[in-house]
């Protein structure tokens, strides 16, 4: 579930900056540059976040079958 909403993040804010990029001016000067400048790197820790929480999740499908395979080894081991 947590994959599809980072997906969906990174899908709108592609849209957004597709649809922002010719409308900003980073070379203005005054108030419309610091604004350009300001929302493209907003744009981009939003981009980055997304991927790194999205390339950086733990996986629980492997986790709970690694403790579950553990637990069994455990259970059959005997010690004479």
């Amino acid at each position: 579930m947590n994959k599809n909403r980072y997906l969906l993040c990174l899908l709108v804010c592609g849209v957004m900056l597709y649809y922002a990029l010719p409308k900003l001016s980073v070379t203005a000067d005054g108030l419309a540059g610091i604004f350009s400048i300001s929302w493209l790197l907003l744009c981009l820790f939003v981009i980055a976040g997304n991927l790194s929480a999205l390339l950086y999740a733990p996986k629980k499908s492997k986790t709970a079958n690694k403790t579950t395979s553990i637990k069994s080894r455990k259970k059959l081991r005997q010690y004479n």
